[in-house]
């Protein structure tokens, strides 16, 4: 019987997040129906986070993630691909907004993202608060965490913050990080290309994407500014996953979706040749192969089942033998 990658090649390891390459922002109640409607439509190739932070008006936050909890539980949710925001530290509903998310939609709830921590011990409260009230809920899942590295103290403790339980990606904020510089950083450099050459933002980039790649998480990547310029978002997410080391990235407007899918894809030409290595490999029970004249073993097997599942996620086409093979 043919032994599937996961099984041949992990043995126990935790293998790394295979995530939607796209994470979309919806605040209000009808845009998040309007992003739940275009991914059924165009297939679940990105996430939707629900924002409580920015999407509350003040004063309406228990409503307000009320209505989420209630969306996501509804069949407007068909792919159960959606998370939420909360709100920060220093707010007095971020404990509310998760008693309301967990006991709610906690077997929906795609991820909860953590925002503006400036300090490691504000992260490790509220993961505590989440595990004792997924605990007290009846969740028996993780509930994946995110946390955006946005402020000076979380960008310096970035290293371990990544090392946190239930972690499952380090977002990069620029527009905070940037003024938390007080002018220091130029507002140009919150836009293209500004926000790649700046020396200061250069590094923050580069520590958060090393800090997640070193501990086995996703790093994902601040929005673009420009809502409507698709070749924009394009070049920007581009950049983002080949000069930087981003596997995700963030869309603040529905058309920039599929350009941050279509920058972020694998290559049509390595997922072929990712399906063709794993095939004969698993003809040969997972022992060195000969492809294309090149010598293929364990090594690079993984990085090609990643590969193709990465293809799978963002639909880019697998021929039907290795979709029978390995997706079945």
């Amino acid at each position: 019987m043919a032994v599937h990658p996961n099984e041949a090649l992990f043995g126990g390891e935790k293998p790394f997040p295979l995530i939607p390459t796209c994470e979309h922002f919806a605040g209000s109640e009808k845009l998040i129906l309007k992003a739940l409607s275009l991914q059924d439509s165009i297939g679940p190739v990105f996430d939707i986070t629900c924002d409580c932070e920015d999407g509350a008006a003040s004063g309406q936050e228990r409503e307000h993630a009320e209505m989420i909890a209630r969306v996501l539980t509804s069949d407007a949710n068909k792919h159960n691909m959606a998370g939420a925001r909360i709100h920060d530290y220093t707010h007095p509903a971020w404990k509310q907004d998760i008693d309301i998310l967990v006991a709610g939609a906690g077997n929906v709830l795609s991820y909860i993202t953590i925002p503006k921590c400036t300090d490691i011990s504000q992260a490790q409260e509220m993961i505590a608060y989440l595990q004792k009230m997924a605990t007290f809920s009846g969740v028996e899942r993780v509930i994946p965490v995110h946390i955006l590295i946005e402020t000076h103290g979380a960008l310096h403790q970035v290293h371990d913050i990544a090392k946190l339980p239930w972690l499952q990606v380090l977002d990069f904020g620029l527009m905070d990080f940037v003024s938390a510089h007080n002018g220091a950083i130029p507002a140009s450099a919150m836009r293209s290309p500004g926000q790649f050459e700046h020396r200061l933002l250069a590094r923050a980039k580069t520590e958060v994407t090393s800090a997640a790649l070193g501990n086995g998480v996703v790093p994902a990547h601040n929005v673009t500014l420009d809502l409507k310029n698709v070749e924009t978002t394009f070049s920007d997410a581009s950049r983002a996953r080949n000069e930087f080391g981003f596997m995700r990235m963030w869309s603040i407007y529905p058309t920039q979706i599929q350009a941050i899918v279509d920058a972020m894809k694998p290559n049509f030409d390595e997922v072929v040749d990712a399906a063709n290595i794993l095939l004969t490999a698993q003809a040969a029970d997972w022992g060195p192969i000969q492809y294309a004249g090149e010598l293929h073993d364990r090594a690079t097997y993984r990085y090609f089942w990643e590969i193709l599942q990465k293809a799978k996620l963002t639909g880019v086409g697998i021929s039907e033998e290795a979709t029978a093979a390995f997706f079945s």
